[in-house]
C-alpha cells in the first residue's frame, strides 16, 4: 500500500484571498488556511467584524491583511487580488465564501430583489474568478479557486428561492466551465455545496420556537447523519480543495451536506 503523504495538505508558502471572510464559512476558511500555513488577505463589507477575524487569524502565527469592500465591480475584484500580490508577491488560492438570500415568493419578488441575490452570488463569484484567474495565468504556477455553491443549486427548493437556486446552479456551471478553460494552466476550480449550517443567517432554524422547530424537523428528515451542519464541518473540504491533495480534482462541487443530496 502506498503511504499517504500528509504534507499534501501543507500550505506553507502559499498566499490566499478569502472574500466574505466575516461570514461563518469565510471565518472557518480563513482559519483553516492559516492553520495549514497560508498567509491571507481577508475581505468583507463589515469592517468591525472583518477586523475581529483578522485578529483571530493572526493568532495562528500567519499573516493576515484586511481589505474592506465587496466585489461589486471588475475594479473591486482586481483590487482585492492585487492586494494579495502586493502583500505576498503572488496569489495561490481564492476562496469566494459568498452567499446571500432573502426568500420572497416569485409573484411578489421585484426585479431589484432578484438582481441583488444574483449579484451577490454568481456575479461576485465570476468577478473574483476572472481577477484571480487572470493573475494566476500571468504567474504561470497554477492555483486553486474555490467557489461557494449550495445544495439548492442541485435540488431547487420550495417557493421563495427563484433567485437563489438559479444563482447557485449557475455557480455550479461556472465551476465546470472554468475548470475546462483553466485546466491547461494548472488552475483547479471547484466548489463547496453545504446544506444548512449554523450561521447568523440560519440561527432561526436552530431556535426552539415553533418556526425553527418546524423548519429544522423538515430538513432533518432528509439528513442521514441526523443533524444540521456546523461551520467547522466545512474546514476539511476547504483544506482539501486548497491544497496539493486535490491536484487531480477540478470542475467539481463537493457537497458537505450530511447526505442531503444523496436521496
Amino acid at each position: 500500500m502506498t503511504r499517504i503523504d500528509l504534507s499534501l495538505f501543507n500550505l506553507e508558502g502559499k498566499s490566499a484571498l478569502v472574500a466574505g471572510a466575516s461570514g461563518a464559512f469565510g471565518k472557518v476558511a480563513s482559519l483553516a488556511l492559516a492553520n495549514a500555513g497560508a498567509d491571507t488577505v481577508l475581505t468583507a463589507g463589515h469592517e468591525a467584524e472583518l477586523l475581529k477575524i483578522v485578529d483571530e487569524v493572526k493568532k495562528t502565527g500567519r499573516k493576515a491583511v484586511p481589505f474592506v469592500g465587496r466585489p461589486n465591480t471588475v475594479a473591486d475584484a482586481e483590487a482585492m487580488v492585487q492586494s494579495v500580490v502586493s502583500n505576498f508577491g503572488k496569489i495561490d488560492i481564492l476562496v469566494a465564501a459568498l452567499g446571500f438570500n432573502a426568500p420572497v415568493p416569485t409573484v411578489d419578488m421585484t426585479l431589484e430583489q432578484w438582481e441583488a441575490i444574483m449579484n451577490a452570488n454568481i456575479k461576485a463569484c465570476w468577478l473574483l474568478s476572472k481577477a484571480a484567474g487572470t493573475q494566476m495565468i500571468k504567474q504561470g504556477g497554477g492555483g486553486k479557486i474555490i467557489l461557494t455553491s449550495s445544495t439548492r443549486g442541485k435540488l431547487g427548493f420550495p417557493p421563495g428561492y427563484s433567485a437563489y437556486c438559479p444563482a447557485k446552479g449557475a455557480t455550479d456551471s461556472l465551476i465546470k466551465t472554468l475548470a475546462w478553460e483553466w485546466g491547461p494552466h494548472k488552475i483547479n476550480v471547484n466548489g463547496i455545496g453545504p446544506t444548512v449550517f449554523r450561521s447568523p443567517l440560519t440561527a432561526w432554524m436552530f431556535a426552539d420556537d415553533e418556526r425553527g422547530t418546524k423548519a429544522r424537523t423538515g430538513i432533518l428528515a432528509r439528513l442521514p447523519l441526523g443533524r444540521l451542519g456546523e461551520p467547522e464541518d466545512l474546514a476539511g473540504a476547504v483544506l482539501y480543495l486548497a491544497s496539493a491533495a486535490s491536484n487531480f480534482c477540478t470542475g467539481q462541487t463537493l457537497y458537505v451536506d450530511g447526505g442531503y443530496t444523496s436521496g
